[in-house]
């Protein structure tokens, strides 16, 4: 099953560069076909030849190196790869795919493929822990970019904490679960229901729910990722909608989301409910702020449909 592809490994600089070639010997145990990139900082700690040995392919190492073959070889390797891993990736270069900059190979590549990218970070814990890293961090996540989260331990500065990159194992176990994703929900249409539901007592208060919505928003990825159409049908949450959603319906109440889920009905093949529908709601709605008094206040609840 993977004979047939194609993994592009960007390498940067970090002392956890040795690791990655026991990732290229597994993959390449697998029967998969292994092309590597390396900065100019990784090939500090590697030779580009101990790659190329372990890969049976020809390493890349600048930008303005005499081509090996007449294809345009940053273009050549970003069509080439299934599945386009960063490993171990740097603070420096998680930043700058984060920020649209490729000023090198691995870059470049990564800025023209259409593969899945997976990024395995590896740095100090003081670096990881950075707000600007995680900002990056985040905004590729919100792209679509998958992350193998690094371990924790001692580091080679001789701190203890997080940043360690992941074992060689994990890193290859994740390869591997893009590569065998399949586009078998190509075709289909999907509803995802996520989030919790809104009901209003008064314009300034209402009942809801502890729902984050990360269940419903999860799965409408997932089913993306596999090739559906998705309409994601959600309360209100802070999370970032996936990225190539067939339509967004952004609702409050329980009624609302009956209303958007029968609407959109008719158009789909599956529905998904992850939502947590709130099962009552205020039997009385004030249109004015209900005053504080000395009384207890009693609300009266009709159930939800």
């Amino acid at each position: 099953m993977l004979k047939d592809k194609t993994v592009v490994i960007g390498v940067s600089g970090g002392i956890a560069v040795y690791k990655t070639l026991d990732v290229v010997s597994r993959l390449r145990k697998l029967g998969v076909n292994v092309n590597v990139i390396m900065t100019k900082s990784a090939t500090e700690f590697v030779t580009p030849l101990s790659f190329q040995s372990l890969s049976q392919n020809y390493v890349v190492c600048d930008m303005f190196e005499d081509p090996k073959t007449w294809d345009v070889e940053h273009i050549s390797l970003a069509k080439r790869a299934d599945v386009f891993l960063i490993a171990p990736a740097t603070a420096n270069v998680i930043g700058k795919i984060a920020n649209g900059i490729a000023d090198d190979m691995l870059t470049t590549t990564v800025m023209a493929t259409k593969a899945k990218v997976l990024i395995a970070p590896a740095m100090n814990t003081n670096m990881y822990e950075n707000p600007i890293l995680q900002r990056n961090i985040n905004t590729l996540k919100e792209l679509g970019y998958n992350f193998v989260e690094p371990e924790s331990g001692r580091l080679a500065c001789g701190d203890t904490g997080k940043g360690k990159l992941a074992s060689p194992e994990t890193i290859v176990d994740e390869v591997v679960k893009l590569l065998s994703k399949g586009q078998d929900l190509k075709g289909k249409s999907i509803i995802v229901t996520a989030g919790p539901t809104v009901e209003s007592i008064d314009p300034m208060r209402y009942i809801t729910n502890r729902s984050t919505g990360k269940m419903g928003y999860s799965i409408a990825k997932e089913a993306i990722e596999r090739g559906a159409d998705v309409t994601l049908i959600t309360g209100p949450t802070n999370l970032t909608p996936p990225q190539n959603l067939k339509k967004l319906v952004k609702i409050e109440s329980a009624k609302d989301m009956y209303e958007a889920v029968l609407a959109n009905l008719d158009e789909n093949d599956v529905v998904i409910k992850s939502a947590a529908v709130a099962d009552y709601k205020p039997k009385n709605y004030s249109n004015k702020k209900i005053k504080k008094s000395d009384d207890d206040l009693v609300i009266e609840l009709d159930r939800n449909k």
